[in-house]
């Protein structure tokens, strides 16, 4: 499992597969690339208004990873 300081990022992906992210990280953070590369596994949380969820992603292609 790896970890990364400060990484955040946007993605208009729904549903319960994998996520699709912009790979442009709001000022002051990294974006996913900080992770490593495809085959990685970190650990995550997401949000979307009242809606959460933590979990366990993988990288599996540039700026997508599965859970």
């Amino acid at each position: 499992m790896n970890y990364a300081d400060r990484v955040k990022d946007t993605t208009t992906s729904t549903g319960t597969g994998a996520f699709t992210l912009s790979g442009t990280s709001p000022t002051g953070f990294q974006n996913i690339s900080a992770m490593g590369a495809v085959g990685t596994t970190f650990a995550y949380a997401v949000s979307s208004g009242a809606l959460w969820e933590v979990g366990t992603a993988t990288i599996t292609a540039t700026n997508t990873v599965s859970r």
